[in-house]
């Protein structure tokens, strides 16, 4: 995924809305949160197995929920002048450290 372009398009359908000023990271990262509540709720009253079997209507569901929780992290990074890439790749590998491999026997 190109975020960068991602960004750009998500700047242009912002501003073609007049949403600037309400664009801040402390705004975008509160509605981020909101959709992560939405997503949850997918999941509220599934047991496990249940939840690794989603039929064709949740799965839809799931993906938008998905969605709008990426699109605002984007938005977020964008508004807070992080390179999302490099951050992910930085703390991928922050995590590989943290966490290293199980040794097999």
């Amino acid at each position: 995924m190109d975020f960068q372009a991602l960004q750009q398009r998500l700047r242009r359908f912002a501003a073609d809305r007049d949403w600037q000023p309400w664009q801040t990271p402390k705004n975008l990262a509160m509605a981020m949160t909101v959709e992560a509540a939405e997503l949850l709720e997918i999941f509220q009253w599934l047991t496990p197995e249940q939840s690794l079997s989603l039929g064709d209507d949740q799965r839809r569901h799931l993906g938008e929920e998905l969605a709008d929780v990426l699109l605002y992290l984007v938005q977020i990074a964008d508004h807070g002048g992080v390179d999302l890439e490099a951050a992910v790749e930085r703390k991928l590998a922050m995590n590989a450290v943290k966490h290293p491999p199980l040794q097999k026997p």
